[in-house]
């Protein structure tokens, strides 16, 4: 897979796929190459993400980055054709950076990348997209653990959650069966305790809260980025009333109060019942 097919298959905004191709590969500093080789790989990716950031310092809308992160993603592609990992999953997962620019969008208007510190877990292969649920390889209290995350494009029907939690299970059995999978967390505004008191029964993510054992709460955790399509910095008065929860947590927010976070533990195994 080379650069315009990835475009293609991720539905990458035209916009930017037509400045990522005026960039040339002679943008990365000497020395730079080998931070794209780290980034593929679990165990340097991070490190090579902050070395690499700092080399290319000077693109305010990130997208020397994105394309190094790009290229990244070609390269990994035939390791998910080798390990027989469906290129469904592949793509999937490396739509996240077509979200995330969307995302950028929506909350300032214009279309930049602002998320290379997220996006190396997908292309080191930590992190996947399977059905509504991402799954990132972590770990949590020094034991190895999968970590559930919520895309904010999600069927977040109980079905769906049910569907995606099970073919996770599977698909982790089957490609990383040395992988532990006794333990599935989430950590997220959705799980807050204060959240429930603005949520409707039989709401979604009462449902999904539902499913984990809560093991802490942070009320200065944020939540308006995700809930409200804005910068986390956007005064309580100024928010978008689009949706009941909305104006429901923005008049809580208008009286002091905070939404938060919260960490969860699944309390049951994901189980491959399809």
């Amino acid at each position: 897979m080379d650069l315009r097919q990835l475009y293609a298959s991720i539905d990458l905004q035209p916009e930017i796929a037509g400045r990522l191709e005026e960039l040339q590969s002679g943008f990365l500093p000497k020395g730079a190459e080998v931070y794209l080789e780290q980034l593929t790989r679990p165990e340097t990716a991070a490190g090579a993400y902050r070395l690499l950031d700092a080399c290319l310092s000077d693109d305010p809308d990130h997208l020397k980055m994105l394309y190094c992160q790009l290229e990244c993603a070609c390269r990994i592609f035939p390791t998910y054709q080798e390990m027989g990992i469906a290129e469904s999953v592949f793509t999937d997962t490396m739509k996240c950076f077509s979200r995330f620019i969307a995302e950028c969008g929506r909350r300032n208007g214009r279309l930049f990348f602002d998320r290379g510190w997220w996006t190396y877990r997908q292309i080191s292969m930590s992190l996947f997209r399977i059905g509504a649920l991402e799954y990132e390889f972590t770990r949590h209290e020094g034991k190895r653990v999968i970590g559930i995350h919520i895309p904010s494009d999600a069927d977040f029907a109980e079905s769906s959650v049910d569907r995606s939690l099970a073919d996770a299970e599977a698909s982790f059995g089957a490609h990383f069966p040395d992988y532990p999978r006794d333990t599935w967390i989430c950590d997220s505004w959705l799980l807050s305790g204060t959240l429930r008191m603005h949520l409707r029964e039989g709401s979604n993510i009462l449902s999904f809260g539902k499913r984990f054992t809560i093991l802490q709460e942070d009320q200065e955790g944020e939540c308006l980025e995700w809930l409200f399509q804005v910068p986390d910095h956007t005064p309580a008065d100024r928010l978008p009333e689009h949706t009941a929860l909305q104006r429901s947590v923005k008049r809580f927010l208008l009286d002091g109060g905070k939404i938060g976070t919260a960490l969860g533990v699944l309390k049951e195994k994901p189980k491959t019942f399809f």
